[in-house]
């Protein structure tokens, strides 16, 4: 049956457009003239930051717009609807949509914070992180507590300062962590290593699971490039377009979710949990068959745990959503009703706004009504700790 009146949607992947005064209303002023601050230029309004210069891709504020006027050129705000960048205008659009709770990730800062990473003054970066967390969570989503779900993004270069940032977070009442959703493109030690051991044991002690964005961690899959560049050892314009990235975008989350599984970091932090944020449910099936298959036959001679079998650790620890995912839909039982989430990527070009609803009810008429609640709240509130208002 199609969704009900009491269904609520909690969308666990939405995205928030930071104003221009984010950074320039809690820097020191010291910081001001570097901290992020839009410019114009060439009558596009773009973001300066540390000496670079970076553009809001109109890719990612395509709400209400035609698809024939989508393109990955600047956007001044003024091209952007309202809820894109304001929290009361959101509550609008997503009341229009029927939606009830979103969280957020960042814009300028990329998904996990990865533009304040490859930063050259860490002193201004830590503090931008910590002025992101600030206005998401004391300004953004206090406009509307019961809507918005806090979320943190910490200064990862540094494992001490990002530890005491989780901490500072979790006080503050934020209910998850982005994270690069892989570290090594980064340069930084893989999920295999103990690097991030105090990070993981602070997000469990908190209760906060670890948002693990595709893309946070720099990787973008799909790019061709031609053979001349490859032999020079050149990186130059790819010759694949960019929509070859955007299929492929949900095989970050495969890589993460193998990663993770054999890295013997779910044994020993039991109550740590990820939640893939975009990156569909629909190869879940295949990735935890096959990681059984090789794991019964590979597990004697691996330093791997020889007890714990992939596609359990996955169901202990792995929450995935979905926007328009129909083939894993019909997989659910494979996967794990209790483990689906729904997300509406609202203002991005992947989102159905403003008929995620009735999308939503489109793709679910033949599911049950208990395993649709599941999905589209349920979930979502039992793993980031978000009840229903009274």
């Amino acid at each position: 049956m199609p969704l009900q009146d009491d269904h609520q949607i909690v969308s666990v992947d939405d995205h928030v457009v930071e104003h221009p005064r984010v950074w320039q209303d809690r820097l020191p002023e010291k910081f001001k003239e570097n901290g992020p601050r839009i410019i114009e230029m060439d009558g596009k309004h773009l973001w300066a930051y540390d000496g670079e210069v970076y553009p809001t891709i109109g890719l990612n504020a395509v709400a209400g717009k035609p698809r024939e006027q989508w393109g990955m050129d600047p956007v001044r705000y003024e091209d952007m609807i309202p809820g894109c960048y304001d929290p009361e205008a959101r509550i609008a659009d997503m009341d229009v949509d029927g939606v009830q709770a979103a969280l957020c990730f960042p814009s300028f800062p990329g998904f996990g914070g990865g533009t304040f990473f490859r930063a050259k003054d860490k002193e201004l970066a830590e503090l931008c992180v910590k002025a992101w967390n600030d206005y998401y969570i004391d300004e953004w989503c206090a406009t509307a507590p019961d809507r918005f779900i806090p979320l943190a993004i910490l200064p990862f270069w540094d494992i001490e300062a990002a530890v005491a940032e989780a901490e500072r977070v979790a006080e503050k009442g934020a209910r998850t962590i982005s994270f690069p959703d892989s570290p090594v493109p980064l340069g930084l030690p893989s999920f295999h290593s103990d690097h991030w051991d105090p990070l993981w044991q602070v997000c469990s002690d908190a209760q906060m699971p670890i948002s693990l964005h595709f893309g946070a961690g720099g990787y973008v899959p799909g790019f061709s490039f031609s053979g001349a560049q490859a032999v020079a050892g050149k990186i130059g314009v790819p010759d694949a377009p960019f929509i070859v990235a955007i299929t492929l975008f949900a095989t970050n989350s495969m890589w993460t979710t193998v990663d993770l599984l054999f890295s013997g970091k779910l044994q020993k932090f039991p109550n740590l949990k990820f939640s893939l944020s975009e990156g569909g449910v629909g190869w879940v099936p295949y990735i935890i068959e096959r990681a059984d298959f090789v794991w019964e036959r590979h597990r004697y001679y691996q330093p791997i745990d020889f007890d714990a079998r992939p596609s359990e650790l996955f169901h202990d620890h792995f929450w995935g959503c979905f926007i328009d995912d129909e083939h894993g839909l019909a997989n659910r039982h494979t996967i794990g009703v209790d483990r689906i989430m729904v997300e509406i990527d609202y203002p991005h070009s992947d989102s159905n706004w403003p008929n995620s609803r009735k999308r939503l009810s489109e793709t679910l008429l033949n599911v049950p009504d208990d395993e649709c609640k599941l999905m589209v709240e349920d979930n979502a509130r039992q793993l980031f700790r978000f009840p229903r208002a009274a």
